[in-house]
């Protein structure tokens, strides 16, 4: 979900650099340049979109270029087998963290090679604009870059425009002994981002028309025709909290204690009020004072505030907060807004909760697909993730909202950076729950929608059109992980060779938008006045914040010690009673709800659209008994939270 604009730095996401097959590595270390002595390649910087056919012929040299060059730290493969050893319950180093000063200390950048890679940038002709303890960021013509780069820059067409991206793979000088991790930056094509949700814009006011069922099931739709047999209820209006508490296991646990940061881009100027007002109408436990912080940046990017869609984003980041404090009343939040949805921004929010230490459990709820990533930033995500890692933080990413993507883009394929080996994908179900709060069922989350014919008799075209689905698959570019191979079939995770790939996702949560969650926001109306409103929405946006907080409930039933990067934690538990096995026909019949809305989306004037929604119709994924690729291992069921007691 990121945008890619040159005056801006910004770079497509990362994919993960292939990686020994079954290992989680860091990446290749660099090799060395065979049609360029003395230089060390930086693997995965030219894209895959630059081809010969393709070529235009060579940039102009006095075309400016912003680039960052991320620095490899002083150990980068002890980083990796460290992150591995801490994070998994077999390993005699498990859950024995270092602090954030410590990780540092051990495996990031030192003042030398800082000072050779600046020199050796400055020598190329380049301006060094800013220095972190993760990279530098330069800026200069074509001309300078491809001095120090060691490649040509050249135009591409990428369907129907022209980018500039490097010939041939990027390199550094051998002498700076593999101090450079990657340089991204180099190519300019854009990769727009997304959150991953239903989410309507909140800068108009988006409302649900009833009817509603208030839990599933309590309200029938005896006036509209039949769907696979029988009547259907109608949508439930939007679960709350303690819906969802009692639907996975929380018990009397509340978060207490626990830290959890969320990271979207921008910062929703009505948070505060929102989050109060909801958690006060639906019974949540009111926020204490700085129980909710932000920690936003100096400025945002306007020119990223208009390909992002600012305002867009303060409906995630509501759904996030009020999501969280639904399920864990009494964890602290800390919201860390992004200055833009671009990869640049974004990377940088992860990486100021990992080198403040802000959580102990991170929610993030964006994501783009796989085709779009090109390689540079892989190892630069999975660093910060690694670093994570090693100090016992553990990020959620949300699965994606388009299924197989095959509707979407035509070509089967994951989301990233839920693909990563070193996150916990997160993928989505509908959920049902009862009278008295009672969990009934789940089913994978896939919808195909068919609208009411004008005589009010049928459903035309039933079931009607794949609308929205749960993200999953097997990756092209990850390999397996460790911690899938004992669990995930063969049949997934060998879909894409033999070697074996990453499959996603890991675990997941309610996400359907017909079987949602109520959220509050400050909306504008018709009228032009701002008001407090609520509306049912979902998505795997949803899912992973649902997850989030329930980690934070396993870590309060630990004693608190933080359960750090929890895949193989999570793999560790498959096939026991703490899952819910989800499937896509827990009933033995069709399942389906109707759904009432308001064409204009907010009152009747425009009149009103009745649709039939199909539970369970995830594009070619399914969920079936045990792992798949819709939902994982599954759901938590009683009993996970009070799982992670013995540690």
């Amino acid at each position: 979900m990121r945008s890619n604009r040159a005056n801006l730095r910004t770079v497509s996401l990362a994919a993960t650099l292939p990686m020994v097959a079954g290992a989680l590595a860091l990446g290749i270390p660099a090799a060395h340049a065979a049609d360029n002595p003395g230089r060390d390649t930086l693997a995965g910087t030219k894209p895959a979109w630059a081809t010969a056919k393709a070529d235009k012929g060579a940039t102009s040299d006095s075309a400016q270029v912003n680039a960052r060059v991320y620095f490899a730290g002083r150990d980068a493969s002890g980083l990796a087998a460290y992150a591995k050893a801490v994070s998994d319950p077999s390993s005699p180093q498990y859950r024995k963290y270092l602090s954030a000063k410590q990780a540092q200390a051990r495996y990031g950048a030192t003042k030398a090679q800082v000072a050779a890679v600046k020199s050796w940038l400055k020598s190329a002709g380049l301006k060094v604009t800013g220095v972190t303890q993760h990279y530098v960021t330069v800026s200069g013509d074509v001309a300078a870059a491809e001095k120090a780069f060691g490649t040509q820059l050249h135009n591409y067409v990428k369907g129907s425009k022209t980018y500039r991206a490097p010939s041939k793979t990027a390199s550094a000088p051998e002498s700076l002994n593999g101090a450079v991790l990657t340089v991204t930056g180099l190519d300019n094509a854009p990769h727009k981002a997304s959150h991953d949700d239903q989410l309507p814009g909140p800068g108009t006011v988006f409302k649900n028309s009833g009817p509603f069922s208030s839990y599933f099931g309590s309200n029938t739709a005896s006036t509209l025709p039949d769907a696979y047999g029988s009547k259907i209820p109608y949508a439930v209006e939007g679960y709350t909290g303690k819906q969802l508490r009692a639907a996975y296991g929380a018990g009397s646990y509340t978060g207490k204690g626990v830290r959890v940061a969320i990271t979207d881009a921008f910062a929703s100027p009505t948070i505060a009020f929102d989050a109060q007002t909801y958690a006060k109408k639906h019974g949540d436990a009111a926020w204490k004072t700085g129980q909710l912080k932000q920690s936003l940046p100096k400025n945002y990017q306007h020119t990223g505030a208009d390909e992002c869609d600012a305002s867009g984003w303060y409906g995630e980041e509501t759904l996030d907060v009020e999501a969280v404090h639904a399920v864990a009343p009494d964890a602290n939040v800390t919201y860390v807004g992004a200055a833009s949805c671009m990869d640049d921004d974004l990377l940088d929010s992860l990486s100021k909760v990992v080198d403040n230490h802000l959580a102990d459990i991170v929610s993030n709820s964006w994501g783009d697909i796989e085709a779009n990533q090109t390689p540079d930033l892989a190892a630069a995500y999975d660093q910060v993730f690694q670093f994570g890692a090693v100090e016992g933080i553990g990020f959620y990413f949300s699965s994606g909202d388009n299924g197989d993507e095959v509707a979407n883009t035509g070509t089967k394929q994951v989301d990233t950076p839920a693909n990563s080996a070193w996150v916990t994908a997160v993928g989505g179900t509908s959920l049902a729950v009862g009278k008295g709060d009672k969990y009934q069922w789940e089913t994978g989350w896939g919808t195909e929608k068919a609208s009411l014919s004008a005589d009010g008799k049928s459903w035309t075209g039933f079931p009607g059109a794949f609308t929205s689905g749960a993200g999953g698959g097997t990756s092209k570019t990850v390999a397996e992980p460790f911690y899938q191979k004992s669990v995930v079939p063969d049949s997934l995770a060998k879909a894409n060779g033999a070697a074996g790939n990453r499959v996603v996702p890991d675990i997941s949560a309610i996400a359907d938008p017909n079987t949602g969650f109520k959220v509050g926001q400050t909306q504008t109306f018709p009228d032009g006045s701002e008001q407090y409103s609520e509306y049912r929405i979902g998505g795997t946006s949803l899912a992973a914040p649902v997850i989030a907080a329930v980690q934070a409930l396993a870590q309060e039933a630990g004693g608190g010690k933080a359960l750090g990067f929890a895949n193989p934690a999570i793999y560790a538990k498959y096939g026991s009673k703490v899952y819910h096995d989800v499937t896509d026909n827990p009933t033995g019949k069709g399942l389906a709800v109707a759904r009432v809305d308001f064409a204009n989306g907010y009152d009747a004037t425009g009149g009103l659209l009745t649709s039939v929604r199909s539970l369970g119709k995830d594009s070619s994924l399914s969920a079936v008994k045990g792992y798949d690729d819709v939902t994982g291992v599954g759901t938590p069921a009683n009993g996970y939270v009070d799982s992670y007691k013995k540690h």
